[in-house]
């Protein structure tokens, strides 16, 4: 049987930045339109201008873009239903509403924020859940009609039913029943023409043609309502799939703004730009946020393409998912191995740049293979890759004497390795290492002592890649350049 095609939504609002639960709500909907031939739109839900953010929309399609989620619409490429902002959809919005006022199913509200706040205090008082009380729902439509041509500032209300209950189907949680008094008559329309949340995105999913509509679980509070607007206009519903939540690392409660900020601080971040800043790569993020939530093993190491194949929407889980950065390295790190030497090149050298190398491409190619398996974020590079591109390394001095031996002997032994490499033609592995290995086994000292002092001189640090590799690599000029300055630096020490 042959799968209808979807079309999809991610539908954030510019609000701040895109954050790991919108990027795996996105992803979720760009696998299902991709497994099925559909499509999969971006929408800006920016209605709410006051919480607007400057560069939050940019920041969100940035964000898309570098994790590779391509969208088909969208407010930057267009499409068949757009706009596809909600600030450009008004008078769709306000021929809908009123619709809806004209079938009885909304209401004009001549509320004002005092009279509603007075009905809320009262209701407090009385242990109330807050709700509107209903002033304005039986007025006479002649008379509603009257005051909004005298200018009376008015908002436009969905009329809840008042008896019986609504039963809600969500795809990952079954049949929701929802006692219909229990529900309020939201407004759907501002006194300045905008719709909420509630009336714009059920009329866009509709225009739209959304066939699913992904979003978080934090939507099941209002998932009545919404479907009641959709049953009152008479539209086919659409599948509706809340999704679980994240949780803090401790696995207790909704992952924090607090949180987030201790994360910063150990090199961690739930927000995409964070993540890219940090050296976190796309295939490694939406592996790791694309099982937390999806019911294969938390283990599998997959390509969105391979995501794509496996992916179904029977598989997700409404089970809420403790975030373990922990696992993120895992998979950032593992995806890091499976690119290509000149595929990881590409991405690495924007680290060195930034910190003002001058990178060569053929050095760049060769350090690769030294480097990878130690790189769990791509700005690992500088750590255990700078000192390729420097022109010189200025080595700790105290870094230079070997463990167990002061300042003379190590001298004696970097004066020694520059002896030795210096009668070389070159530096090649296979031909510095020999000699190097005979001279500890006749000096006495250990390799420790001997490699750790040289080490240090070549690539001014105590850890780095395979040494005699590494030295290859830099080159033999270099490299006895670099044994020299050591030898100055642990005279210096000497006297």
């Amino acid at each position: 049987m042959s799968i209808k095609p979807a079309r999809t939504r991610f539908a954030p609002s510019p609000t701040g930045h895109l954050h790991l639960g919108g990027a795996r709500t996105a992803l979720y909907a760009y696998l299902l339109a991709k497994k099925t031939g559909g499509q999969f739109i971006l929408r800006i839900e920016d209605t709410d201008l006051k919480r607007t953010v400057p560069g939050a929309e940019e920041e969100i399609m940035e964000g898309l873009r570098w994790l590779g989620l391509d969208y088909d619409e969208g407010p930057d490429i267009g499409g068949a239903y757009g706009p596809y902002r909600q600030t450009e959809r008004r008078e769709i919005y306000q021929r809908h509403a009123k619709t809806l006022v004209e079938k009885g199913h909304a209401y004009p509200c001549f509320c004002t924020p005092e009279q509603l706040e007075k009905v809320r205090q009262e209701q407090s008082k009385r242990k109330e859940n807050p709700r509107y009380d209903g002033t304005c729902r039986n007025i006479d439509p002649a008379e509603a009609a009257k005051r909004i041509a005298q200018g009376e500032p008015y908002t436009i209300r969905f009329k809840v039913p008042l008896d019986g209950v609504t039963v809600a189907h969500d795809h990952l949680r079954g049949d929701i029943t929802t006692d219909n008094k229990q529900l309020n008559d939201q407004v759907i329309l501002k006194t300045d023409g905008l719709p909420t949340y509630h009336l714009a995105a059920m009329v866009d999913d509709h225009e739209m043609q959304i066939t699913h509509i992904m979003r978080g679980s934090e939507w099941l509070g209002t998932f009545p309502l919404h479907v009641n607007i959709v049953r009152a206009f008479g539209w086919e519903e659409p599948t509706f799939i809340h999704l679980s939540v994240f949780l803090k690392p401790s696995g207790k409660g909704k992952m924090s703004k607090r949180e987030a900020a201790e994360a910063m601080k150990d090199g961690y971040s739930i927000f995409v730009k964070d993540m890219q800043d940090l050296g976190f790569t796309p295939e490694g993020v939406l592996n790791w946020c694309g099982l937390m939530g999806w019911g294969v093993p938390e283990d599998d190491v997959m390509t969105v393409d391979q995501m794509v194949e496996r992916f179904t929407i029977d598989s997700l889980t409404p089970s809420p998912a403790a975030i373990n950065f922990q696992k993120l390295d895992h998979f950032n790190a593992t995806h890091i191995r499976l690119f290509t030497t000149e595929d990881l090149a590409a991405r690495l050298k924007p680290y060195f740049t930034r910190e003002g190398l001058n990178v060569k491409d053929d050095v760049l190619l060769k350090m690769i293979p030294l480097i990878r398996e130690r790189l769990t974020t791509l700005d690992d590079c500088i750590a255990f890759g700078a000192f390729f591109f420097k022109d010189d390394v200025t080595p700790t001095p105290a870094d230079l004497v070997a463990k167990g031996l002061d300042a003379q002997q190590s001298a004696e032994i970097a004066r020694r390795a520059y002896q030795i490499l210096g009668a070389q033609p070159d530096l090649s592995h296979e031909r510095c290492e020999p000699p190097m290995r005979a001279y500890v086994e006749e000096s006495g000292y250990s390799a420790n002592q001997v490699f750790g002092i040289l080490r240090v001189a070549v690539t001014g640090q105590k850890v780095s890649p395979p040494l005699f590799e590494s030295m290859e690599i830099i080159g033999r000029e270099v490299c006895l350049s670099r044994i020299n300055n050591a030898i100055g630096m642990l005279e210096k020490m000497r006297a």
